[in-house]
């Protein structure tokens, strides 16, 4: 091989080598920064980009990470990476204890979802985002718990996110990240605090039962006292019916009977009417033998008392025989 097709060769190689090392191509929802001689100089965006080899090239991000393993000690991981991931990412941080408004330690542990907004920042505003992140979450939890009672901490999750991300956002804002959520996996009390609160719950508890059972009882006996009342509103109203039911038909059958009467005396008096007679006379002796009638027809009836007028009765039977004799000679 000639000298000259040597040189080609290496011309060529050395071409392809720039080509290689000119040409960048981003994923989609990626950045890289690219300094010149040590230099911000520009920011790649997803797609096909072309730069300067030699005078260009990608900085290196270099984040650390650390993790809490089993056994209790940390983990610590370094990733050296040249392109930035713009996706929101979610960060596990690991169990801290953090001591609240009364006294009581408490072992907490939180996700936080973030975004980078502002690459350039990312690189050049802090050294290392993730592990500043962390930290900034650690304290600013710190702080937010130590604000509150070990009771509001259980029942507040809401009000506690919400005050850590604003918090956070406000403080990585200079970073250009954008703190979306911020999530409380466990809150753990104390062994013998979780034992007084389930005691208490159970307490609590009870006391709903008997109030609910009270309450109960006392409705089942107001139940009880209203069907009584009722019940005997009911007998009452239906005793007042038959007294009236009752009146009323003994009404009715005295209005007959004395319909009944007045129509006798009315035949009676036409009856007799041309003779020479009376017809009181007949009415009362017909009224004297019934009663005589009824007092005699008794088994223990053994002694018939004649009343005092028994002649003026007997005049009147007199008068009938008169009244009878009368109406056959008419007839």
């Amino acid at each position: 091989m000639s000298p000259g097709t040597i040189i080609l060769l290496l011309i060529a190689f050395f071409v392809v080598f720039i080509i290689a090392k000119g040409v960048r191509i981003v994923q989609q929802s990626e950045a890289m920064i690219i300094e010149r001689f040590g230099k911000y100089r520009e920011t790649l965006t997803a797609g096909f980009n072309i730069i300067i080899p030699v005078f260009d090239r990608p900085r290196e991000i270099i984040f650390r990470y650390s993790r809490e393993l089993p056994d209790g000690n940390k983990f610590v991981q370094f990733v050296k990476k040249e392109r930035l991931d713009l996706r929101e990412t979610v960060y596990d941080f690991p169990k801290q204890n953090v001591i609240t408004k009364d006294n009581v330690m408490t072992e907490i542990n939180a996700l936080l979802y973030f975004q980078i907004m502002d690459p350039v920042k990312a690189i050049y505003e802090i050294e290392n985002l993730p592990m500043a992140i962390e930290k900034l979450t650690q304290t600013t939890l710190r702080n937010v718990i130590g604000e509150l009672d070990l009771d509001e901490c259980l029942t507040s999750r809401d009000t506690i996110n919400h005050k850590l991300r604003t918090i956070l956002d406000e403080a990585s804002n200079k970073w250009g990240v954008k703190v979306n959520r911020v999530e409380l996996q466990d809150i753990n009390p104390p062994r013998d605090i979780r034992e007084a609160m389930e005691k208490q719950m159970r307490a609590e508890r009870d006391r709903r039962a008997q109030i609910i059972d009270a309450e109960g009882s006392k409705r089942a006996v107001i139940l009880q006292a209203e069907a009584v009342q009722q019940k005997q509103i009911n007998e009452a109203e239906g005793q007042k019916q038959a007294q009236v039911l009752e009146a009323e038909g003994d009404a009715q059958a005295r209005i007959r009977r004395a319909q009944g009467e007045a129509e006798a005396i009315r035949l009676v008096t036409e009856a007799i009417k041309g003779a020479n007679a009376d017809p009181t006379n007949y009415l009362i002796a017909m009224r004297y033998l019934e009663a005589l009638q009824e007092m005699t027809t008794g088994k223990d009836n053994k002694v018939i008392y004649m009343p005092y007028e028994a002649t003026g009765v007997l005049s009147s039977l007199g008068g009938i025989k008169d009244m009878l004799e009368g109406t056959k000679k008419l007839g």
